[in-house]
Order: structure tokens, then C-alpha cells, then sequence
């Protein structure tokens, strides 16, 4: 288990480095349903794999919307949830794309649309819950899918040097708050924080985690997309942008929108099922803090075209940089 020193270290690491800037199921707890004006109380615990340095594990992904279903007339606009490469250090052929679109106003809007969306993976105890859940695991070890308005708060506390143990510590650790409002019609958790006083895990979360075992964390993240499915996040980005339908055939046995089954015969799911979406309505909410981070600045002020055009002229510029 990594020291709280070690922690300071490498979020300030990580800060320098920017320059400033499984499966869903009852496990997971779904802390964006609690009500507008009522908290509930974690307790994060470790990951389970101690050459982590930090108990979470950070997640990007990227959302390509599809005007439905191809063959389903019914159908309306679905998402696919992508991995983004840079989770593994590795450049990411869509990014690579949407950062060039930031250099023009106009295409500021469709860059923030396709731009990466992080998230965090904890793991812990429910010790206040406002919820009434119909289900809930028998292992009370829950997942936490944190975003990043939340997870500011968490990392911001962490860099306090009036700190002195970790707040996973299983005796003198610290419980985390998580309070909602709203601000502007959205949901908001800037009220959140850490118990001011030091705990100790009760005798039956000691038992539980000795009954269950802390889960490595890496295991919730996506598969490392192979070369083949590189080439299809390509493609399936391609059509998006362009306005096409989401295609079963060619596409389904690498990524699928939640629901969607895959062709018959395919042998490979890349479903990510256990981050929220954001339910439609006619108020501008949100239920999930889902904030986005580091995402560039449009440098060129220009007229803004209308969004077909803007979309032609996005290909025309991803197929140019193929050809050469």
C-alpha cells in the first residue's frame, strides 16, 4: 500500500506533467440518484493491486453518437462508449482528429462533443445511504464511478500537509461526503468533503473485506483495443461525424451500444455498461457529474457554419490526412 507521502507525490507529478491543466451491476453505487439537498457518507478502502499507488483507478472514454440503429426503424440516436488510447499512453486516432478542430471557434462545439470524458474507479463502504436501493449486493464492498467535479474535491484534500494518515487507513481513516445540489439546473457536488474527524472501520466492515478482498481495480477498466480494433474506433468515428447509423454487421462483435445484441456468431463484447446516461427530459439536468477536463481552446474566432457543413468539412479533413 502506497504511503500518503507517495500519493502527494505523484498527484504533484501528474499536475506538472499537465501544466496546469466489467459490467455494470448492483456493485456499483449510483450516487448521482440521490435526491437534490441530501449526502451520502463512503469509506474508501484500497485497491486491491498494491503496486497502485493511489486507491482509484482513472478511466477515459469517448462517446460516438449514431442516428439509431441500422435496419431498426424505431430506433432512436444510441451511444457507443470507446476507450480512448491515451489511457495506455498511446496516441489516440480520434483525439489526434478533434484536437485540430479546437484551432477553429467553429468547431469548438463538435470537439467538445467528441472529446475524451474521465471518470475514476474507488471502492468502499456505504456508511449513510439516502437511497432506497431494490437490490444490493451481498458483498457491502460497493464501486464508485466518480467524475471529475467530485474527484477535484477527493485529489484537492489529498494535497492538504495538515493531513496526516491516508483516508483509507482501516483505523484512522476518513469518510467522504458526497453532497448534492443544484446550480444552474444541472446537479451539483461542490458541497462535498471529508469528515473532519479520523474513524475506524467497524468490526463488520473489518470482517467483510477479510470475507470478500479488496478487488484490483485495473480489472474494471476496458480491454486495450488491438490494431484491428483501432482501425474500427476509426471507422465507427468516421460515421458518426458523418451522421450514419450505428451497424450491427459491421461493427457489433467490437463495440456495441448498451442494449444492442451482437451479430449472431460474434465472440466479442466491448459493452461499458457501468457509467450513467444521462436520462432526457425536458429540464436541463444531470445526473451524473461528468465534467470535462483539459480540453483546448479554440485559438481562431470565425463564423460558425451550419452544423452539415461543419461535418463535410470534418471528413474532408480526416480523409486529406489519410491520403498523404
Amino acid at each position: 500500500m502506497a504511503s500518503l507521502a507517495e500519493i502527494r507525490a505523484r498527484l504533484a507529478q501528474a499536475e506538472n506533467k499537465q501544466g496546469g491543466s466489467q459490467q455494470g451491476d448492483s456493485a456499483i453505487y449510483p450516487h448521482w440518484n440521490i435526491a437534490e439537498g441530501t449526502a451520502a457518507t463512503l469509506r474508501f478502502l484500497p485497491d486491491g493491486n498494491t503496486k497502485n499507488t493511489f486507491f482509484w483507478q482513472e478511466r477515459a472514454m469517448i462517446r460516438l453518437p449514431f442516428n439509431g440503429v441500422k435496419g431498426d426503424l424505431e430506433s432512436k440516436q444510441v451511444q457507443v462508449r470507446v476507450p480512448c488510447m491515451e489511457m495506455w499512453n498511446e496516441t489516440c486516432p480520434i483525439l489526434t482528429e478533434v484536437r485540430t478542430w479546437f484551432k477553429d471557434k467553429s468547431l469548438e462545439e463538435m470537439g467538445r462533443k467528441y472529446w475524451k470524458k474521465r471518470d475514476y474507479i474507488f471502492q468502499g463502504f456505504v456508511r449513510e445511504n439516502p437511497l432506497t436501493e431494490d437490490k444490493t449486493p451481498e458483498n457491502p464492498i460497493r464501486r464508485f464511478i466518480i467524475g471529475p467535479q467530485i474527484f477535484t474535491l477527493i485529489k484537492g484534500a489529498l494535497m492538504d500537509p495538515e493531513l496526516e494518515e491516508l483516508p483509507t487507513d482501516y483505523l484512522r481513516g476518513l469518510d467522504f461526503r458526497i453532497s448534492k445540489g443544484a446550480k444552474g439546473g444541472f446537479a451539483d457536488y461542490s458541497g462535498s468533503k471529508w469528515a473532519r474527524k479520523e474513524s475506524a472501520l467497524t468490526e463488520a466492515e473489518q470482517a467483510a473485506i477479510e470475507q470478500y478482498g479488496l478487488t484490483d481495480l485495473s480489472t474494471f477498466l476496458p480491454k486495450k483495443p488491438s490494431d484491428i480494433e483501432i482501425k474500427v474506433l476509426k471507422e465507427m468515428f468516421e460515421a458518426s461525424v458523418d451522421g450514419q447509423s450505428y451497424d450491427t454487421e459491421r461493427w457489433g462483435q467490437y463495440f456495441r451500444p448498451a442494449g444492442v445484441a451482437a451479430p449472431s456468431g460474434s465472440t466479442t463484447t466491448a459493452v461499458v455498461k457501468d457509467t450513467p446516461v444521462a436520462k432526457v427530459s425536458s429540464a436541463p439536468t444531470s445526473n451524473f457529474d461528468d465534467d470535462e477536463e483539459d480540453v483546448p481552446v479554440a485559438s481562431t474566432p470565425v463564423q460558425a457554419k451550419p452544423s452539415t457543413q461543419k461535418a463535410e468539412d470534418i471528413l474532408a479533413m480526416i480523409r486529406a490526412r489519410q491520403k498523404q
